[in-house]
């Protein structure tokens, strides 16, 4: 493969699977290389693939910014940008540091840990849903429902909202796939909705509050700083979405590495205490999120190579979680690696993913389950991905399986 060929964005290369050969070349005899790019308003950007270097520009960040363009790979008009800033996702400190102290307060260990038996519960229910069937599509099913119905507990939605909340996903994260492009304006309809929806939520939480995250961060104060009520608009956006779409797609890969691995399905089945490791490898494994995006803040350099502001600068987390200098047989899925410091919530920083700790409650809550009363399951037909640059998603998984009484 010739460095001259290669397209990160093409779309329709990641729909049967995660080209893996381009970020082998790229890590081989690029790390650091300058993509051109056929995209409105955009001009290039560096595409940083080895783990060194996308740990490196994660952490910097003083001299790789959120704010400047966005983390988002897409080029936006300023006046969008303005709103997009309003998100933790897009901010740079001092703002990000202010956000994220009043967004933790909602995010303690004891407020993660209050949900879990909570979730076994869900996770029973879901499982009885399908288990008579014998059969069932896992990621719609299965997968995409416990991330649901857990975000409205967080959030404090009612459970029969919480499909409206899988379909303004789906329409704004699959707005490049035809499956959810029902139109043109659809990604910005949903998010309309979802944001009126928000809007409406938060209101009503200030009137009533109940005991959770949402309500919590109505009402949370540090030194008289407070906020907004369009920060928790935009907060009740990227949680809906991002901890919606990760969270799925994570189990949805975890389940179907098990499927193609039974070595490691058994091995998990006989030894539960293995399930923190196993959880981790799924993560490094699946990457949901694939790629974020920084801008330079000055002229500088990842890894020594030059880079000058402004420009767009792309780390790839899929890549770095195969990069072979840090994980020994990469391409093999082992429960048992170990280390394994994958950078599947970003490589530590500022902007360690906030739901980490929720997500691996929920993927090991999950597998808990599905191990206790799913036995023999095996792939009825082709996994269908998602056409998406972004998000390494699985829209469909048929399954079949025996239930254990």
């Amino acid at each position: 493969m010739r460095l001259s060929d290669i397209n990160l964005v093409e779309r329709d290369q990641y729909v049967p699977r995660v080209p893996f050969e381009i970020f082998d070349t790229l890590r081989r005899e690029a790390p650091v290389f300058w993509h051109e790019e056929d995209e409105p308003g955009g001009n290039g950007f560096w595409a940083v693939t080895n783990y060194e270097g996308v740990v490196e520009v994660n952490r910097d960040i003083e001299r790789f910014s959120s704010a400047r363009r966005s983390a988002l790979i897409t080029e936006m008009p300023e006046e969008d940008l303005a709103q997009q800033r309003m998100m933790m996702l897009n901010m740079d400190p001092p703002m990000h540091t202010r956000y994220r102290l009043l967004v933790n307060k909602g995010f303690t260990p004891r407020m993660v840990g209050k949900l879990e038996e909570q979730m076994r519960e869900r996770c029973a229910r879901i499982i009885d849903e399908v288990a008579d069937k014998g059969a069932c599509d896992f990621v719609t099913e299965v997968a995409a429902e416990l991330p649901l119905q857990v975000i409205a507990d967080v959030m404090g939605v009612p459970q029969e909202d919480r499909h409206k909340v899988f379909d303004w996903s789906n329409r704004m994260i699959g707005s490049e796939d035809p499956e959810y492009q029902v139109a043109v304006d659809a990604p910005q309809q949903a998010a309309m909705e979802l944001f009126t929806y928000a809007h409406e939520l938060a209101a009503e939480k200030r009137v009533n509050p109940h005991d959770d995250v949402f309500s919590v961060l109505n009402q949370v104060e540090i030194d008289g700083d407070k906020l907004t009520e369009l920060e928790l608009d935009m907060f009740f956006m990227l949680l809906a979405v991002a901890g919606n779409e990760t969270t799925r797609n994570l189990i949805a890969h975890g389940m179907l590495a098990l499927i193609e691995h039974p070595d490691q399905m058994k091995k998990l089945r006989d030894d539960r205490s293995l399930m923190p490791g196993a959880v981790d490898e799924m993560l490094r494994w699946g990457t949901p999120v694939m790629h974020f995006r920084r801008t330079a803040t000055r002229d500088t350099d990842v890894c020594g190579h030059p880079v000058k502001e402004n420009d767009k600068v792309v780390i790839w987390y899929i890549s770095a979680n195969r990069d072979e200098s840090v994980f020994s047989d990469p391409y093999t899925f082992d429960i048992t690696r170990t280390p394994n410091e994958h950078v599947a919530f970003g490589g530590g920083g500022p902007h360690f993913c906030l739901g980490s700790n929720l997500a691996r409650l929920e993927i090991r809550v999950m597998f808990d389950a599905v191990l206790d009363r799913l036995d023999d399951i095996e792939l009825t037909d082709e996994p269908k991905r998602l056409r998406s640059n972004f998000i390494n998603g699985i829209k469909h998984l048929p399954i079949k399986f025996d239930v254990k009484r």
